[in-house]
C-alpha cells in the first residue's frame, strides 16, 4: 500500500506541475486569457488522471466504475449529497477549470415563481443566480420553473439539480453573458421561447433593458470557464446550446439532446474572427431522437468532439464554416435511412478549393448504416493538438459511457 500511495502522490505532483501556458504576446483580438495555448497538455493531464483513477480502482480506492471519467468522479460516492461541491473537481476538457459556486455557500431554491424579473423574491432561482457572491444552488423539491424573462446569471454559480426533478420550461431560459465560472448540472431545459423588450435584473445593483432573446436553451455570450453537464434539452425556439462572441474554455458533457432542429451553434458569424479563441469540448453526450442538424455547427475555433453517441440526424451531424478545427474521436455515428443524409459532416459557404484546407479529422470513430466523415486539412499537426482536450476511449464503449446521458434521477442519497 505504501508503494501505491507513492505512485498516487507522485502522479498528483506531476498534475500540479502541468500548468497550461498562455502566450501573453498575442493581442486581445487573436487570443483570450482563458484560452489554452497548448491544448495537448490538457489532453496529457486528463489522460494521466484517467490512468491514476484506473490504478486507484485496482487498489481498491473505488468500489464502482461506469467507464465515464466524469461520473466515476462523483457517482461512486454513496454520500454524494453530503459532498455536492466535489462535483466541481470532476470536469474534464476545456471547461475543466469551471469552479461554479464551489467556494461559496449553498442556496436552496424553494419557490418556482418568477413574478418580477427586476425584483425577484428570495428563494427563487432568479434571486439566486444574480447574487455577486459564489453560490452552489440546489432545490428544495421537484419543480417546474417558467421564467418570464431570460435568467441572466452572475459569475461563480452552480445550478445543481441532483436529487430532484427540476424543469426550466415553457418560457425564457438561461443566459450566460460576460461572466465566468458557471456549472449547470442535472436540469431539464425545454420549450424555451423568445422573450424580451423588458427590464431584467442581472445583479443586486444593476438591472437594464433587454431586447428580444432568441429562445435558446442555454445562451453563452462572451463568457469563459463554463461546464454544462447531465442536462436534458429539447424543443427550444432557437438553439439548445449556443456559444458566441469570444466565449471559450467550455465543456458540454453527458447531456441528452432530443426533438430539435438546430441543436448547437458555436461561433457568432463567419466575419467575427475573435471567435478564433473559442475552445469547446463536446464529450459523452447522446444526440437522440428528433434531431435534424448542428451537433454542433462550428466557426473559427477549436472543437473536440469525443465519445458521443449520434443515433439520430436528418440532415447532418457536424457542420461548420470559416475554417474551424474539428477533432472527432471515438464517436459512434448511426446514419439515417435517407441515402442522401449519410454524411456526418457539412461545410457551408465554401467551395472544395477552400474547405480542403480546413482541419477536420476523424480518429477511431465508429460508422454505422453507411455513415461517413469527410476529412480535410493537413493531417496530424499543431491545429489538431489545439483541439485535443482529453483522451478518447474506444468507440466500442460509447454505448455504456453515454447510457446515462441527460438529467439523472438520484433519490434519497442513492447512487444515481
Amino acid at each position: 500500500m505504501a508503494d501505491s500511495k507513492l505512485v498516487f502522490f507522485a502522479s498528483a505532483l506531476l498534475l500540479t506541475m502541468l500548468f497550461i501556458r498562455v502566450n501573453s504576446s498575442r493581442s486581445n483580438e487573436t487570443w483570450h486569457e482563458h484560452a489554452v495555448e497548448h491544448p495537448e497538455e490538457v489532453a496529457a493531464m486528463v489522460d494521466m488522471s484517467i490512468r491514476n483513477s484506473t490504478e486507484r480502482r485496482r487498489l481498491g480506492y473505488f468500489s464502482c466504475t461506469t467507464g465515464n471519467p466524469i461520473d466515476d468522479c462523483w457517482r461512486c460516492d454513496r454520500k454524494w449529497q453530503l459532498r455536492r461541491k466535489r462535483l466541481a473537481d470532476c470536469a474534464i476538457g476545456f471547461g475543466r477549470n469551471a469552479l461554479g459556486g464551489r467556494d461559496g455557500r449553498y442556496y436552496v431554491v424553494s419557490d418556482p415563481g418568477d413574478d418580477d424579473p427586476v425584483n425577484p423574491r428570495p428563494g427563487t432561482l432568479r434571486h439566486a443566480v444574480i447574487q455577486d457572491e459564489p453560490l452552489w444552488i440546489v432545490f428544495k423539491r421537484d419543480m417546474v420553473i417558467t421564467l418570464k424573462e431570460e435568467l441572466i446569471m452572475n459569475s461563480f454559480k452552480t445550478i445543481d439539480g441532483r436529487g430532484v426533478n427540476v424543469h426550466i420550461a415553457n418560457g425564457a431560459c438561461i443566459t450566460i453573458q460576460f461572466v465566468t465560472n458557471i456549472i449547470i448540472h442535472g436540469i431539464h431545459i425545454h420549450d424555451c421561447k423568445p422573450t424580451g423588450n423588458a427590464m431584467v435584473r442581472s445583479s443586486p445593483s444593476h438591472y437594464g433593458w433587454r431586447t428580444m432573446a432568441d429562445g435558446d436553451g442555454i445562451s453563452i455570450f462572451g463568457s469563459s470557464h463554463i461546464w454544462v453537464d447531465h442536462n436534458s434539452l429539447s424543443n427550444c425556439a432557437d438553439g439548445l446550446i449556443d456559444a458566441v462572441i469570444g466565449s471559450t474554455a467550455i465543456t458540454i458533457s453527458n447531456n441528452y439532446f432530443t426533438h430539435h432542429n438546430e441543436v448547437m451553434l458555436l461561433g457568432h458569424s463567419d466575419t467575427y474572427t475573435r471567435d478564433k479563441v473559442m475552445q469547446v469540448t463536446i464529450a459523452y453526450n447522446h444526440f437522440g431522437e428528433g434531431l435534424i442538424q448542428r451537433m454542433p455547427r462550428c466557426r473559427h475555433g477549436y472543437f473536440h468532439v469525443v465519445n458521443n453517441d449520434y443515433t439520430h440526424w436528418e440532415m447532418y451531424a457536424i457542420g461548420g464554416s470559416a475554417s474551424p478545427t474539428i477533432n472527432s474521436q471515438g464517436n459512434r455515428y448511426l446514419a439515417p435511412a435517407n441515402p442522401f443524409a449519410k454524411e456526418v459532416t457539412k461545410r457551408d459557404y465554401a467551395g472544395q478549393s477552400q474547405w480542403k484546407n480546413w482541419n477536420w479529422r476523424s480518429e477511431g470513430d465508429l460508422f454505422l448504416n453507411g455513415a461517413y466523415f469527410r476529412q480535410s486539412g493537413a493531417g496530424a499537426g499543431s491545429s489538431y493538438a489545439r483541439a485535443s482536450s482529453l483522451a478518447a476511449k474506444s468507440s466500442s464503449l460509447v454505448g455504456s459511457i453515454t447510457s446515462n446521458a441527460g438529467a439523472l434521477i438520484c433519490r434519497g442519497g442513492r447512487r444515481c
